[in-house]
């Protein structure tokens, strides 16, 4: 392996967890992106053990590993969750770096941080009732749920004084070398997201209606949230509580767009290393094409902004968002002039046939009744037809359970997976991975071009 680039991707459920060695002169550099899940913590503690006692090296204080770099891509828990200071003590960290929105003092983000603050304010309100909520409203809610601010905290305080370190703030255009980190033969970009955060992000017409909802949250925050008798005399009180469902659902639906903003702003990295491209993509989002002062998909502005770096096919990437369909820029074959698919053909070009795939892939992900459609089986597919590390994942199973798609938590989810979407070639997925080969990780090794 020291002639190889190694990533590997921990099971941890829905969320990330990401370790790449980098072969150089030295014994290696060591990164790892992201440590998060919407589940257990254990998982967590159980992947940095393991990355602590079979993968890092020794560092120069004695009885510490050393990591060189800690990448945070965005801060939602299924990427930040297992930044706890007590995993990480026997670690010595040389670099952490983290979006520029996780800047308290970015000044262009001014808007997007008190969209974000707004919003937080509102879900910690509302999830002191108790409300009967679906699965999915429910996992929104707790994105910006206190244990988060502890994961925050530690990645902008507590981690960086224990290491004697301070955060970088990164955004589009800084590189590894601007960043005191050598390297040898690899390089690392960061392509997203653009340092003007509020202009690319979130656009003029988010600002409009962040000013009404203030206005709207001042109105309704000055009367009783559970009961309709402090309402304004002016209206009935069936009225106003219909007003009140209206503001829950906006309150709901600004929490999505903040969900939605963070994901955009996650940080994207591009690392060359002796003539091979891989991509890391956080959970950055794409819309159908770029415009200018509008809201826009971390794809979109790098199409736009960093063409030159994206307009090359790959030799890895990694998934974005767990499989969501949002999050990888395609839409079905019949739509190929959109910038979407141009963006996707542009990285994965679609290969004549098996021996011209040459790109791999992994998707960190597991499928459950929160999110029923993530990962989506038909692109999930589409990428099977584009790279060259997958598995047939129904045959594969079927090896070990002739009735395992009749078991739970399949059987529920029998619409997502269907049996003619199994069958075809799928990338590297790290639930199912688990199940076949029992690790709890999943390996893509990359040999230099040159």
């Amino acid at each position: 392996m020291a002639d190889k680039l190694l990533v590997r991707a921990y099971q941890v459920g829905v969320g990330d967890c990401i370790y790449v060695h980098i072969p150089n002169s030295q014994d290696g550099f060591h990164m790892l992106i992201d440590c998060g899940t919407i589940g257990s913590i254990e998982l967590l503690e159980k992947a940095v053990r393991h990355i602590k006692e079979n993968l890092l090296p020794n560092a120069a204080t004695p009885g510490k590993k050393r990591l060189d770099l800690l990448v945070a891509t965005h801060r939602h828990k299924d990427h930040i969750k297992g930044f706890d200071p007590e995993f990480f003590k026997d670690i010595q960290i040389k670099n952490i770096w983290l979006s520029a929105v996780m800047n308290p003092e970015h000044k262009q983000s001014t808007h997007t941080l008190a969209l974000h603050e707004m919003a937080t304010q509102k879900m910690r309100a509302l999830e002191a009732f108790n409300l009967s909520l679906s699965p999915q409203l429910q996992q929104l809610m707790s994105m910006f749920s206190l244990d988060n601010d502890d994961a925050i905290k530690a990645l902008r305080e507590k981690i960086p004084d224990e290491n004697n370190i301070s955060p970088v703030y990164v955004h589009a255009g800084m590189e590894s070398k601007d960043l005191n980190l050598q390297l040898d033969d690899a390089t690392i970009k960061i392509l997203a997201p653009e340092n003007d955060i509020d202009g690319f992000y979130l656009g003029k017409e988010y600002d409009e209606s962040l000013k009404g909802f203030q206005n709207g949250k001042i109105f309704f925050d000055n009367h009783s949230i559970s009961t309709g008798t402090d309402h304004p005399e002016n209206i009935s009180i069936s009225d106003f509580l219909r007003l009140k469902s209206r503001m829950l659902t906006n309150e709901f639906a600004f929490a999505e767009t903040d969900s939605s903003l963070q994901n955009n702003c996650s940080v994207v990295l591009l690392i060359s290393w002796r003539g091979r491209r891989l991509l890391f993509t956080g959970d950055a989002e794409w819309e159908s094409t770029y415009e200018d002062g509008k809201h826009n998909g971390s794809w979109n502005v790098m199409w736009k902004m960093r063409h030159a770096d994206l307009n090359d096919k790959l030799d890895f990437i990694k998934i974005g968002h767990h499989g969501s369909q949002n999050a990888t820029p395609w839409i079905d074959g019949n739509n190929q002039g959109l910038e979407v698919n141009q963006i996707f053909n542009a990285i994965l070009p679609l290969p004549g046939n098996l021996s011209q795939r040459n790109a791999q892939a992994i998707i960190s992900t597991e499928r459950t009744n929160v999110y029923e459609t993530i990962p989506s089986p038909d692109l999930l597919v589409e990428l099977g037809k584009r790279i060259k590390n997958t598995r047939d994942y129904y045959s594969a199973l079927a090896t070990i359970d002739k009735d395992f798609y009749k078991k739970k938590p399949f059987k529920e989810l029998w619409e997502y997976e269907r049996e003619d979407l199994l069958k075809a070639q799928q990338p590297y997925r790290t639930d199912l991975e688990k199940i076949i080969t029992s690790k709890g990780y999943v390996d893509v090794e990359i040999e230099p071009a040159e």
